[in-house]
Protein backbone atom coordinates (compact mmCIF):
# COMPACT_ATOMS: atom_id res chain seq x y z
CA UNK A 1 0.00 0.00 0.00
CA UNK A 2 1.13 3.35 -1.09
CA UNK A 3 0.54 7.05 -0.89
CA UNK A 4 -0.90 7.09 2.49
CA UNK A 5 -3.22 10.25 3.60
CA UNK A 6 -2.40 9.67 7.16
CA UNK A 7 0.07 8.49 9.48
CA UNK A 8 -1.26 7.92 12.75
CA UNK A 9 1.50 7.68 15.46
CA UNK A 10 0.94 5.80 18.76
CA UNK A 11 -0.11 2.74 19.97
CA UNK A 12 -2.46 3.49 22.88
CA UNK A 13 -6.57 3.95 22.82
CA UNK A 14 -6.72 7.15 21.04
CA UNK A 15 -4.08 6.08 18.21
CA UNK A 16 -5.87 2.69 17.27
CA UNK A 17 -9.34 4.21 17.28
CA UNK A 18 -7.99 7.08 15.40
CA UNK A 19 -6.64 4.87 12.95
CA UNK A 20 -9.90 2.59 13.31
CA UNK A 21 -12.09 5.58 12.31
CA UNK A 22 -10.31 6.96 10.01
CA UNK A 23 -10.13 3.74 8.19
CA UNK A 24 -13.66 3.46 8.18
CA UNK A 25 -14.19 6.86 6.56
CA UNK A 26 -12.19 5.24 3.48
CA UNK A 27 -9.30 7.21 4.08
CA UNK A 28 -5.34 5.08 3.99
CA UNK A 29 -3.94 5.39 7.42
CA UNK A 30 -0.05 3.79 7.96
CA UNK A 31 -0.31 3.06 11.65
CA UNK A 32 3.41 3.73 12.82
CA UNK A 33 3.88 1.75 16.23
CA UNK A 34 6.27 0.37 18.19
CA UNK A 35 7.28 -3.32 18.18
CA UNK A 36 4.74 -5.00 20.61
CA UNK A 37 6.84 -6.17 23.56
CA UNK A 38 4.74 -9.30 24.90
CA UNK A 39 2.57 -10.20 28.10
CA UNK A 40 3.55 -7.06 31.03
CA UNK A 41 5.21 -7.92 33.80
CA UNK A 42 2.31 -6.60 35.83
CA UNK A 43 -1.52 -6.81 34.95
CA UNK A 44 -2.66 -3.43 33.94
CA UNK A 45 -5.22 -2.26 36.90
CA UNK A 46 -6.26 0.77 35.13
CA UNK A 47 -10.04 1.77 34.53
CA UNK A 48 -11.84 4.05 32.42
CA UNK A 49 -14.92 5.84 32.92
CA UNK A 50 -16.53 6.35 28.87
CA UNK A 51 -18.60 9.28 28.48
CA UNK A 52 -21.26 8.79 26.09
CA UNK A 53 -19.63 10.16 23.10
CA UNK A 54 -17.34 8.00 23.47
CA UNK A 55 -19.23 4.98 23.83
CA UNK A 56 -20.95 6.30 20.37
CA UNK A 57 -17.53 6.30 18.71
CA UNK A 58 -16.54 2.74 19.98
CA UNK A 59 -20.01 1.84 18.93
CA UNK A 60 -19.14 3.21 15.27
CA UNK A 61 -16.04 1.17 15.45
CA UNK A 62 -18.16 -1.86 16.22
CA UNK A 63 -15.90 -2.69 18.78
CA UNK A 64 -18.25 -1.65 21.95
CA UNK A 65 -20.82 -4.57 22.00
CA UNK A 66 -17.34 -6.61 23.14
CA UNK A 67 -16.39 -4.53 25.75
CA UNK A 68 -19.08 -4.37 27.24
CA UNK A 69 -18.85 -7.52 28.63
CA UNK A 70 -15.59 -5.73 30.39
CA UNK A 71 -17.66 -2.85 31.62
CA UNK A 72 -20.21 -2.00 34.40
CA UNK A 73 -22.41 1.11 34.04
CA UNK A 74 -22.61 3.89 36.26
CA UNK A 75 -26.32 4.07 37.13
CA UNK A 76 -25.70 7.18 40.23
CA UNK A 77 -23.09 10.03 41.38
CA UNK A 78 -22.64 10.02 45.30
CA UNK A 79 -19.59 12.57 46.01
CA UNK A 80 -19.37 14.10 49.47
CA UNK A 81 -16.96 16.76 50.65
CA UNK A 82 -14.69 16.79 53.47
CA UNK A 83 -17.38 18.79 55.93
CA UNK A 84 -20.68 17.71 54.92
CA UNK A 85 -20.95 18.98 51.26
CA UNK A 86 -22.59 16.68 49.14
CA UNK A 87 -23.65 15.94 45.63
CA UNK A 88 -25.36 13.54 43.62
CA UNK A 89 -26.46 12.72 40.30
CA UNK A 90 -28.50 10.27 38.66
CA UNK A 91 -29.42 8.52 35.16
CA UNK A 92 -33.06 9.02 35.19
CA UNK A 93 -32.50 12.50 36.23
CA UNK A 94 -30.40 13.34 32.95
CA UNK A 95 -33.03 11.19 31.19
CA UNK A 96 -29.91 9.12 30.09
CA UNK A 97 -30.01 4.84 30.37
CA UNK A 98 -26.32 5.40 32.16
CA UNK A 99 -24.10 8.72 32.99
CA UNK A 100 -20.97 6.49 31.88
CA UNK A 101 -19.78 3.22 31.74
CA UNK A 102 -16.51 1.87 33.40
CA UNK A 103 -14.29 -0.34 31.37
CA UNK A 104 -11.38 -2.36 31.53
CA UNK A 105 -8.20 -0.56 30.01
CA UNK A 106 -6.40 -3.60 28.95
CA UNK A 107 -9.44 -4.84 27.20
CA UNK A 108 -10.23 -2.37 25.64
CA UNK A 109 -6.94 -1.36 23.66
CA UNK A 110 -7.38 -5.22 23.00
CA UNK A 111 -10.35 -4.96 21.46
CA UNK A 112 -9.15 -2.06 19.25
CA UNK A 113 -6.05 -4.07 18.40
CA UNK A 114 -8.05 -7.38 17.48
CA UNK A 115 -10.45 -4.49 15.05
CA UNK A 116 -7.14 -3.22 13.39
CA UNK A 117 -6.15 -6.55 12.74
CA UNK A 118 -8.74 -6.65 9.91
CA UNK A 119 -9.77 -2.70 9.34
CA UNK A 120 -9.19 -1.93 5.32
CA UNK A 121 -6.91 0.66 4.25
CA UNK A 122 -4.47 0.23 7.44
CA UNK A 123 -1.17 -0.72 7.21
CA UNK A 124 1.14 -1.54 10.07
CA UNK A 125 4.82 0.73 9.84
CA UNK A 126 8.03 1.43 11.50
CA UNK A 127 7.83 3.88 14.64
CA UNK A 128 7.89 7.86 13.48
CA UNK A 129 11.90 8.35 14.22
CA UNK A 130 14.36 11.31 14.61
CA UNK A 131 14.02 11.56 10.60
CA UNK A 132 10.25 11.80 10.74
CA UNK A 133 7.43 9.64 9.50
CA UNK A 134 8.51 6.10 8.20
CA UNK A 135 5.91 6.60 5.07
CA UNK A 136 4.74 9.56 3.20
CA UNK A 137 1.33 10.91 4.25
CA UNK A 138 -0.37 14.11 4.23
CA UNK A 139 -1.01 14.04 7.78
CA UNK A 140 1.01 12.77 10.97
CA UNK A 141 -1.29 12.54 13.67
CA UNK A 142 0.68 12.42 16.65
CA UNK A 143 -0.71 10.12 19.35
CA UNK A 144 1.98 9.18 21.12
CA UNK A 145 1.21 10.56 24.71
CA UNK A 146 2.43 12.82 27.50
CA UNK A 147 6.01 12.01 26.63
CA UNK A 148 5.97 12.52 22.89
CA UNK A 149 9.24 12.71 21.22
CA UNK A 150 7.77 13.55 17.78
CA UNK A 151 6.09 16.58 19.57
CA UNK A 152 9.42 17.93 21.11
CA UNK A 153 11.03 17.23 17.44
CA UNK A 154 8.35 20.30 16.38
CA UNK A 155 9.26 22.36 18.76
CA UNK A 156 6.12 22.41 20.33
CA UNK A 157 6.35 22.87 24.23
CA UNK A 158 4.36 21.13 26.72
CA UNK A 159 3.78 22.95 29.49
CA UNK A 160 3.34 20.51 32.50
CA UNK A 161 2.45 21.62 35.95
CA UNK A 162 3.70 18.96 38.14
CA UNK A 163 0.78 18.52 41.23
CA UNK A 164 3.06 16.98 43.53
CA UNK A 165 0.24 14.09 43.79
CA UNK A 166 0.05 10.51 42.09
CA UNK A 167 -2.47 8.60 41.36
CA UNK A 168 -2.84 5.12 43.13
CA UNK A 169 -5.25 2.40 40.91
CA UNK A 170 -6.17 -1.54 42.25
CA UNK A 171 -9.45 -3.59 41.81
CA UNK A 172 -11.22 -4.36 44.54
CA UNK A 173 -13.88 -6.85 45.77
CA UNK A 174 -16.54 -5.45 47.99
CA UNK A 175 -18.93 -7.43 50.51
CA UNK A 176 -21.80 -5.08 49.50
CA UNK A 177 -23.23 -4.61 45.93
CA UNK A 178 -22.29 -1.47 44.18
CA UNK A 179 -25.74 -0.99 42.37
CA UNK A 180 -23.89 1.02 39.82
CA UNK A 181 -23.07 3.95 42.10
CA UNK A 182 -19.55 5.38 42.02
CA UNK A 183 -18.92 7.07 44.95
CA UNK A 184 -16.21 10.30 45.25
CA UNK A 185 -14.68 12.23 48.21
CA UNK A 186 -13.04 14.60 48.50
CA UNK A 187 -10.89 14.63 51.25
CA UNK A 188 -8.28 17.24 51.83
CA UNK A 189 -5.37 16.95 50.60
CA UNK A 190 -6.32 13.53 48.74
CA UNK A 191 -9.28 12.30 46.37
CA UNK A 192 -10.36 8.69 46.90
CA UNK A 193 -12.67 7.44 44.30
CA UNK A 194 -14.63 3.55 43.94
CA UNK A 195 -15.84 3.41 40.42
CA UNK A 196 -18.49 0.02 40.00
CA UNK A 197 -16.94 -2.94 37.95
CA UNK A 198 -17.67 -6.05 36.75
CA UNK A 199 -14.90 -7.98 37.36
CA UNK A 200 -13.97 -10.28 39.43
CA UNK A 201 -17.72 -10.43 40.51
CA UNK A 202 -20.09 -8.70 38.30
CA UNK A 203 -22.33 -6.90 41.22
CA UNK A 204 -19.59 -6.03 43.87
CA UNK A 205 -16.21 -5.26 42.22
CA UNK A 206 -14.72 -1.42 42.12
CA UNK A 207 -12.15 0.02 40.38
CA UNK A 208 -9.96 2.54 42.67
CA UNK A 209 -8.67 5.85 41.99
CA UNK A 210 -6.94 7.41 45.04
CA UNK A 211 -5.15 10.97 43.89
CA UNK A 212 -3.04 11.23 46.87
CA UNK A 213 0.56 13.48 47.58
CA UNK A 214 3.33 11.44 46.35
CA UNK A 215 5.05 10.65 49.76
CA UNK A 216 1.44 8.97 50.86
CA UNK A 217 1.55 7.47 47.55
CA UNK A 218 4.50 5.81 47.89
CA UNK A 219 3.66 4.33 51.40
CA UNK A 220 0.95 2.74 49.65
CA UNK A 221 2.71 1.44 47.47
CA UNK A 222 4.98 -0.49 50.15
CA UNK A 223 2.15 -1.84 52.07
CA UNK A 224 0.89 -5.56 52.36
CA UNK A 225 -2.23 -6.30 50.66
CA UNK A 226 -3.62 -6.83 54.39
CA UNK A 227 -2.24 -3.44 55.10
CA UNK A 228 -3.41 -1.18 52.40
CA UNK A 229 -7.20 -2.97 52.52
CA UNK A 230 -7.05 -1.72 56.24
CA UNK A 231 -5.88 1.86 55.15
CA UNK A 232 -8.29 2.35 52.59
CA UNK A 233 -11.25 1.43 54.46
CA UNK A 234 -10.23 3.39 57.30
CA UNK A 235 -9.68 6.43 54.54
CA UNK A 236 -13.55 6.06 53.44
CA UNK A 237 -14.82 5.68 57.23
CA UNK A 238 -12.99 8.96 58.39
CA UNK A 239 -14.50 10.35 55.43
CA UNK A 240 -17.86 9.16 55.65
CA UNK A 241 -18.85 7.00 58.68
CA UNK A 242 -22.48 5.88 56.91
CA UNK A 243 -19.90 4.71 53.81
CA UNK A 244 -18.83 1.28 55.28
CA UNK A 245 -22.32 0.01 55.44
CA UNK A 246 -23.00 0.71 51.52
CA UNK A 247 -20.02 -0.02 50.14
CA UNK A 248 -19.06 -2.99 52.83
CA UNK A 249 -15.68 -4.65 53.41
CA UNK A 250 -13.05 -4.08 50.52
CA UNK A 251 -10.40 -6.56 49.68
CA UNK A 252 -7.90 -6.13 47.20
CA UNK A 253 -8.40 -8.60 43.68
CA UNK A 254 -5.37 -7.12 41.94
CA UNK A 255 -1.41 -5.36 42.50
CA UNK A 256 -1.80 -1.42 43.38
CA UNK A 257 -0.09 0.85 41.04
CA UNK A 258 0.92 4.42 40.97
CA UNK A 259 2.12 7.39 38.48
CA UNK A 260 2.92 10.84 38.60
CA UNK A 261 0.19 13.35 38.02
CA UNK A 262 -0.19 16.49 36.14
CA UNK A 263 -1.83 19.30 34.21
CA UNK A 264 -0.12 20.45 31.02
CA UNK A 265 -1.17 21.39 27.70
CA UNK A 266 0.51 21.62 24.45
CA UNK A 267 1.26 25.17 22.95
CA UNK A 268 0.26 24.34 19.44
CA UNK A 269 -2.08 21.50 18.41
CA UNK A 270 -1.43 21.53 14.64
CA UNK A 271 1.07 22.67 12.27
CA UNK A 272 1.69 22.50 8.37
CA UNK A 273 1.04 18.48 8.09
CA UNK A 274 0.70 17.55 11.47
CA UNK A 275 -1.88 17.49 14.55
CA UNK A 276 -1.30 16.70 18.29
CA UNK A 277 -4.48 14.18 19.94
CA UNK A 278 -4.70 13.11 23.14
CA UNK A 279 -2.12 13.23 25.94
CA UNK A 280 -0.12 14.42 23.52
CA UNK A 281 -1.86 17.58 23.41
CA UNK A 282 -3.07 18.03 27.10
CA UNK A 283 -3.04 16.40 30.04
CA UNK A 284 -5.84 16.70 33.01
CA UNK A 285 -6.14 15.51 37.04
CA UNK A 286 -8.13 12.01 36.91
CA UNK A 287 -10.58 13.32 39.75
CA UNK A 288 -13.52 13.78 36.96
CA UNK A 289 -12.28 10.84 34.89
CA UNK A 290 -12.25 12.99 31.54
CA UNK A 291 -8.97 11.97 30.70
CA UNK A 292 -9.67 9.05 27.64
CA UNK A 293 -12.94 11.06 27.08
CA UNK A 294 -11.25 14.13 25.75
CA UNK A 295 -9.05 12.36 23.98
CA UNK A 296 -11.61 10.11 22.18
CA UNK A 297 -12.89 13.75 21.52
CA UNK A 298 -10.37 14.73 19.83
CA UNK A 299 -10.45 11.53 17.27
CA UNK A 300 -14.12 12.35 16.74
CA UNK A 301 -13.56 15.77 16.26
CA UNK A 302 -10.64 15.38 13.71
CA UNK A 303 -12.29 12.47 11.56
CA UNK A 304 -15.41 14.65 11.33
CA UNK A 305 -14.14 17.86 10.19
CA UNK A 306 -11.95 15.90 7.89
CA UNK A 307 -14.73 14.30 6.24
CA UNK A 308 -16.68 17.78 6.40
CA UNK A 309 -13.96 19.10 4.11
CA UNK A 310 -13.09 16.29 2.23
CA UNK A 311 -17.12 16.85 0.95
CA UNK A 312 -16.80 20.70 1.16
CA UNK A 313 -13.11 21.23 -0.80
CA UNK A 314 -12.20 18.34 -2.09
CA UNK A 315 -8.79 20.03 -3.28
CA UNK A 316 -7.79 20.35 -0.05
CA UNK A 317 -4.86 17.55 1.31
CA UNK A 318 -5.90 15.96 5.18
CA UNK A 319 -2.53 17.90 6.24
CA UNK A 320 -4.01 21.35 5.27
CA UNK A 321 -2.92 23.53 8.02
CA UNK A 322 -6.48 25.82 7.46
CA UNK A 323 -8.32 22.51 8.04
CA UNK A 324 -6.48 21.33 10.98
CA UNK A 325 -6.65 24.80 12.65
CA UNK A 326 -10.74 24.33 12.40
CA UNK A 327 -10.08 20.53 14.66
CA UNK A 328 -7.81 22.85 16.68
CA UNK A 329 -10.26 25.43 17.30
CA UNK A 330 -13.18 22.90 18.54
CA UNK A 331 -11.52 21.46 20.56
CA UNK A 332 -8.79 23.78 22.27
CA UNK A 333 -12.28 25.12 24.71
CA UNK A 334 -13.44 22.34 25.60
CA UNK A 335 -10.04 20.56 26.94
CA UNK A 336 -9.11 23.68 28.72
CA UNK A 337 -12.43 24.10 30.26
CA UNK A 338 -12.35 20.93 31.47
CA UNK A 339 -8.63 21.07 32.73
CA UNK A 340 -9.64 24.71 34.57
CA UNK A 341 -12.46 22.86 36.39
CA UNK A 342 -10.46 19.87 37.51
CA UNK A 343 -7.10 22.07 38.79
CA UNK A 344 -9.75 24.42 40.22
CA UNK A 345 -11.49 21.58 42.59
CA UNK A 346 -8.10 19.78 43.34
CA UNK A 347 -6.66 23.37 43.98
CA UNK A 348 -10.12 24.40 46.65
CA UNK A 349 -10.38 20.40 48.01
CA UNK A 350 -6.52 20.99 49.09
CA UNK A 351 -7.11 24.51 51.03
CA UNK A 352 -7.09 23.31 54.81
CA UNK A 353 -8.47 26.86 55.90
CA UNK A 354 -11.69 27.01 57.66
CA UNK A 355 -13.69 29.86 55.56
CA UNK A 356 -12.84 27.61 52.51
CA UNK A 357 -13.65 24.49 53.71
CA UNK A 358 -16.97 25.78 54.57
CA UNK A 359 -17.02 27.46 51.52
CA UNK A 360 -16.71 24.89 49.00
CA UNK A 361 -18.74 22.28 51.08
CA UNK A 362 -21.57 25.21 51.08
CA UNK A 363 -21.24 25.20 47.23
CA UNK A 364 -21.68 21.97 47.02
CA UNK A 365 -24.61 21.60 48.83
CA UNK A 366 -26.03 24.32 46.65
CA UNK A 367 -25.49 23.09 43.63
CA UNK A 368 -27.59 19.62 45.20
CA UNK A 369 -30.01 22.19 45.30
CA UNK A 370 -30.29 24.01 41.70
CA UNK A 371 -31.11 21.11 39.33
CA UNK A 372 -30.40 23.16 35.74
CA UNK A 373 -26.57 23.91 37.46
CA UNK A 374 -26.48 20.04 38.22
CA UNK A 375 -27.97 19.08 34.73
CA UNK A 376 -25.56 21.62 32.90
CA UNK A 377 -22.44 20.13 34.81
CA UNK A 378 -23.38 16.51 33.94
CA UNK A 379 -24.32 17.39 30.23
CA UNK A 380 -20.85 18.69 29.94
CA UNK A 381 -18.89 15.33 31.34
CA UNK A 382 -21.57 13.47 29.27
CA UNK A 383 -20.27 15.36 25.71
CA UNK A 384 -16.57 16.09 27.05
Amino acid sequence: MAGFDVCVSGSGAVAMSLALALSADGWKVAWARAPESGKPATPDVRTYALNARAIKLLEHLRVWPALQAHAAPVMEMDVRGDEGGALSFSAWQQCVRELAWIVDAAELERLLGEALRFAPRVEVVPPVGEHGAPVEASLLAICEGKHSATRAALGVSFARQEYGHWGVAARLKATQAHHGVARQWFRSPDILALLPFNQPDPIASYGLVWSVPQARAEHLLALSPTEFERELQDAILRSDPSAPAKVGELSLTSPVAAWPLALAQASRWTGPGWVLLGDAAHQVHPLAGQGLNLGLADVDTLVAVLRQARADEPWRAPGDERTLRRYARQREWPTKAMAGLTDGLLHLFADQRAPMKDLRNAGMSLVQRLGPVKSWLIGKALDA
